[in-house]
């Protein structure tokens, strides 16, 4: 995976987390050490998750090179379906946002988390363990800072528009698909 893949990458995961640390900002009142906790949080378990999905990828590897680059091909379109889908579905934000709570602040880490595993699993099909440990530093990183950016743009009652950046993080996940079908001649 390219650097600039890995940024794509990590940009199209951390979209989720910018969306939701924005409406706990806006939705309660937030200081700088909870926002701070926040993101490392985040930032965590955004990094933590496509990791574990790509050892669990790359122990499997070898069994099913043959079909790798499809399987990692249908885990990232139906990731970014399934984003483009929630966008476009919309919240109602049913107060789940109360960061008040450690506990809370976790759940939400590991909910914005979920499609990271998944697409990890298809970074461990299609790449060395030292691009996939850099590609997960990007993530976390990018989580972070994404989260951050979300506290600030709350504290200021800034909205994101939800829809069209998750419609657009499905894409490029879309997109990191075929390319990888791409470079393994599948498609030509």
């Amino acid at each position: 995976m390219s650097f600039v893949d890995s940024i794509l990458f990590a940009l199209a995961l951390c979209v989720d987390s910018l969306i939701v640390s924005t409406t706990c900002s806006l939705k309660c009142k937030m200081t700088f050490r909870r926002g701070l906790l926040l993101a490392l949080t985040f930032a965590f378990f955004q990094g933590f998750f496509p990791l574990i999905g790509a050892l669990l990828g790359g122990a499997f590897k070898e069994v099913i090179s043959a079909v790798d680059h499809w399987i990692a091909f249908a885990l990232l379109a139906l990731t970014g379906l399934k984003m483009i889908w929630d966008a476009l579905r919309g919240d109602d934000g049913d107060g789940r946002f109360d960061v008040s709570r450690f506990g809370v602040i976790v759940a939400l880490a590991v909910a914005t988390s979920i499609d990271a595993f998944v697409v990890g699993i298809g970074l461990g099909l299609n790449n060395t363990l030292p691009q996939i440990l850099f590609t997960v530093l990007i993530v976390a990183v990018m989580t972070f800072l994404a989260a951050m950016m979300g506290v600030f743009l709350g504290k200021h009652n800034v909205l994101i528009p939800e829809k069209w950046a998750g419609a657009i993080a499905g894409i490029v996940l879309m997109g990191l698909g075929v390319k990888t079908l791409l470079e393994h001649g599948a498609l030509g």
